[in-house]
């Protein structure tokens, strides 16, 4: 497959968007991988020749998050959280099911081409465990049976909202929002929701509320003063040690551990 010069135009694009143009180069994978299905050799030399640094270079970074593939992927992507909350709540049990389910391995795509499943280490939404993904949108609070209702009706080709997030499109196109190129979809749905909200509404409930702008612009206490030399970043540092060292000495702890000594 060769790289379309509208999609190369747009790689540019992005490259010119940054100081240093190589900063680009993770949008410009996620671009890649909205055009191709996956990062290819193709997109890799494309991507090394705008910013002017080697294809290994790029490759390295293709390979090193987990967020780019370099195998063909499905027209979604489903990811499972198996990490340690989300597996104890369920996550495990919820990544089986789908496996047996959908007749795929981790990072397999089913036979129709659908769904490409993967078990993810951490989803970073661990007040909704267990949570999975599609196309990066969010899923909450899943179990194995709500889990492959979700699927079916991916393969089926049904309209899914996900929990806290914006209509359900495709992996490719969720990628070329990723690249930095607007759906017109950041507006659906709730961004934050329930438990993630818990604290803003103790706080609201207390009267609490975080320091003013002029506050935080006010100068420091002497004590926290920021050295601006070395020489006096280092005589703070002795200060520290020294006063934490003499806490320690003096702490009950010590004190009582002393006059056990008999």
């Amino acid at each position: 497959m060769t790289l379309s010069d509208a999609t190369t135009d747009e790689l540019r694009e992005l490259a010119s968007r940054y100081p240093q143009a190589r900063s680009a180069l993770l949008p410009m994978l996620h671009l890649i991988q909205s055009a191709e299905g996956n990062v290819t050799n193709e997109g890799i030399e494309v991507c090394a020749d705008i910013l002017g640094i080697s294809a290994a270079e790029v490759s390295g970074v293709s390979t090193f998050y987990t967020m780019y593939k370099r195998r063909p992927m499905g027209e979604h992507h489903v990811g499972v959280c198996t990490n340690t909350l989300c597996a104890v709540m369920g996550g495990d049990l919820i990544f089986e099911r789908l496996k047996g389910h959908l007749d795929v391995g981790n990072d397999e795509t089913t036979e129709d081409g659908k769904v490409t499943l993967e078990h993810i280490e951490c989803n970073a939404a661990c007040d909704f465990a267990p949570v999975m993904t599609v196309n990066w949108e969010f899923f909450d609070n899943q179990t194995p049976e709500s889990a492959v209702e979700v699927v079916d009706k991916l393969r089926a080709g049904e309209t899914l909202q996900a929990t806290r997030g914006a209509t359900i499109t495709s992996w490719r196109a969720a990628e070329r929002v990723l690249a930095g190129f607007e759906d017109g979809l950041v507006d659906e749905g709730p961004a934050a929701s329930g438990p993630s909200l818990a604290g803003l509404e103790i706080a609201r409930a207390n009267g609490w509320t975080a320091p003013s702008v002029d506050d935080a612009k006010a100068e420091p206490a002497k004590g926290d003063q920021v050295a601006d030399t070395k020489q006096g970043a280092a005589e703070q540092a002795d200060t520290a040690r020294a006063e934490s060292e003499t806490a320690i000495e003096e702490s009950p702890a010590d004190t009582a551990k002393e006059g056990n000594d008999d």
